[in-house]
C-alpha cells in the first residue's frame, strides 16, 4: 500500500512537471532548449507508472508490453532533450517510434523463448544501460560542450548514475530471485520508488534552473555583441579585456583601430545594403586575421577594433599589414546585384597598455594615429608610439 502511494505521488509529480515543461517550451521562441522533449519524457514515464499501478504486478499482456516500452522510451526522450538543450539537432518521435516497435518485438521474442522472468530482467538491464549511457554523456559534456555548467553537470551525473546502479541491482535480484523481487512492497522496491520520487522532485526544478541560466547567458552575450557582425561591442570588449587581465599575469596588450575608407561614399553610391555587406565582410576578414584568444569588436558605424594580447609591436604591425592587404584585395559581392566592390581601410595602432582601465586611453591614441593616416592619404597603417606609417599607393576609395 505504501509503495502504491509512492508511485501515485510520483505519477502526479511527473504529470505536473510535464505540463510545466510544455508551457515553458511554448514561451521559448525558436530554440526550445529541449523543454518539449523533457515534457514528453515526463509524460511517458508517468504513463508507464500508471499502467504499472493498474496492472498490479508482473503479467504478460498488451498493457505490460506497453508499460515496459514506455519505461525505456522516457530516458531516451530525456537524453534527446539534453542533446537539444546543447544545440544538437535530433528528432524525438521518429526515434521513439522506431525504438518502441523494435523493443515490442524483442519483448515478444524473449517472453516466448525464455519466459517472463527474462523479459523483466531485460527491462532492468536495458534501463541500466540507457542511464549508464546518459551518465557517460553528461561526464563527456563537462569536458567538451558543457564546460560552463561544470557543477550542474556533475550533480546530474551523480543522480543519473544512481538510477543506473539501482536498475543494475534490480537486474541481479530478478536473475537471482525471479519475479518475487518485483513485489511492490519489498524493501528494494521501496528504496527504488523513494529514490525515483526524490528525483521527480529535484530534477525538474534543476532543469528549469539550467534553462534560466542559459537564457541569462544568452541575453548577456547579446548585450555584449554587435547584432550585425556578432563582434564585441564597446561594453563586451571592456568586459572581455577585464576578464583577460584578471585571469592571469598577463603581459601588455596592443590595440588596433580600423576604419573603412570613404564608407559614406559606398552607402551613397550603392545603398545601405551594400554598406552592410562591406561591414560584414570586413568583420569576417578581421576575425580570420587575428590570433586565437585575441579580441575583436565593432565600436562604430565603420570602425573596428582588435586587441592583441601579449604581442610585441612588430608582430602587431605585421598582422595589421596583413589585415590591410586582405581587405584591399578582397572582392565584395553585393547580394541582389551584379556589383563587385573593393574598399580599403586605414589602421591606427596604440602603444602597449597593461589593464582594462587603460582601454579608453589606448582607443584615443589609436584614433589619433588613425586620423593621421587618413590625413596622409588613407589605405595605410599609422602607429601611435613611434609615429611610423606604412603607406600603399592607390586611389584610396571604393571601386567597382
Amino acid at each position: 500500500m505504501v509503495a502504491s502511494t509512492l508511485v501515485a505521488m510520483l505519477c502526479a509529480h511527473l504529470l505536473c512537471f510535464s505540463v510545466m515543461f510544455m508551457l515553458i517550451s511554448r514561451r521559448l521562441p525558436g530554440n526550445r532548449m529541449g523543454m518539449d522533449f523533457f515534457a514528453a519524457g515526463n509524460l511517458l514515464l508517468a504513463l508507464a507508472y500508471i499502467l504499472q499501478l493498474v496492472e498490479g504486478g508482473p503479467a504478460w499482456s498488451v498493457m505490460s508490453v506497453i508499460n515496459h516500452t514506455l519505461t525505456l522510451a522516457a530516458p531516451i526522450a530525456y537524453w534527446l532533450g539534453a542533446m537539444r538543450f546543447f544545440g544538437r539537432q535530433v528528432r524525438l518521435w521518429r526515434t521513439l517510434i522506431i525504438f518502441s516497435v523494435a523493443y515490442g518485438i524483442a519483448q515478444c521474442l524473449v517472453q516466448w523463448g525464455a519466459g517472463p522472468t527474462a523479459r523483466y530482467a531485460m527491462l532492468a538491464a536495458m534501463a541500466s544501460v540507457l542511464f549508464f549511457v546518459m551518465t557517460i554523456t553528461v561526464i563527456y559534456g563537462v569536458r567538451t560542450f558543457a564546460k560552463d555548467l561544470y557543477g550542474e553537470m556533475f550533480f546530474f551525473a551523480l543522480l543519473i548514475g544512481g538510477i543506473c546502479v539501482l536498475n543494475a541491482l534490480k537486474f541481479l535480484k530478478i536473475v537471482d530471485g525471479g519475479l518475487d523481487a518485483l513485489h511492490m512492497d519489498s524493501r528494494f522496491q521501496m528504496i527504488f520508488y523513494i529514490y525515483m520520487s526524490t528525483l521527480a522532485t529535484i530534477v525538474p526544478p534543476s532543469i528549469v534552473w539550467l534553462v534560466l541560466r542559459r537564457l541569462t547567458d544568452s541575453l548577456r552575450n547579446m548585450a555584449a555583441r554587435d547584432p550585425l557582425t556578432d563582434l564585441l561591442n564597446r561594453r563586451g570588449l571592456l568586459d572581455a579585456l577585464t576578464q583577460s587581465f584578471n585571469s592571469r599575469n598577463a603581459g601588455p596588450a596592443r590595440l588596433l583601430l580600423l576604419d573603412v575608407d570613404h564608407f559614406k561614399r559606398i552607402n551613397d553610391t550603392y545603398g545601405h545594403q551594400a554598406g552592410d555587406e562591406v561591414i560584414c565582410q570586413v568583420a569576417d576578414i578581421l576575425r580570420s586575421t587575428v590570433r586565437r584568444g585575441d579580441l575583436t569588436g565593432r565600436i562604430g558605424g565603420e570602425e573596428f577594433v582588435a586587441v592583441f594580447l601579449e604581442a610585441d609591436g612588430d608582430r602587431v604591425i605585421h598582422l595589421a599589414e596583413r589585415l590591410r592587404a586582405s581587405v584591399e584585395n578582397h572582392a565584395i559581392r553585393v547580394a541582389g546585384s551584379g556589383n563587385v566592390l573593393r574598399c580599403t581601410v586605414t589602421i591606427g595602432v596604440s602603444p602597449p597598455f597593461h589593464g582594462a582601465n587603460e582601454l579608453e586611453d589606448a582607443l584615443r591614441q589609436a584614433d589619433a594615429a588613425l586620423y593621421r593616416g587618413k590625413a596622409a592619404g588613407r589605405n595605410r597603417i599609422e602607429s601611435a608610439h613611434v609615429f611610423a606609417s606604412v603607406a600603399v599607393e592607390g586611389p584610396g576609395s571604393a571601386t567597382v
